[in-house]
């Protein structure tokens, strides 16, 4: 399945590792879609307090 998403690698402590897994888990989402879906939550909130984030292609 071809997608535009980008691959990199993330170091985070053991704790915070599995505090995401647990949140995941209950939401039904995989480790990674939880870490976008917070991401794109955060992302959403500092453009609502500063404005939009201009991307140059």
């Amino acid at each position: 399945m071809a997608t535009n998403k980008r691959v990199f690698t993330l170091r985070l402590e053991d704790s915070n590792f599995q505090k995401i897994k647990s949140i995941a888990d209950k939401n039904k989402r995989s480790i990674a879609m939880q870490i976008e879906y917070l991401i794109e939550q955060h992302i959403h909130e500092f453009e609502k307090e500063h404005g939009p984030i201009t991307i140059d292609h």
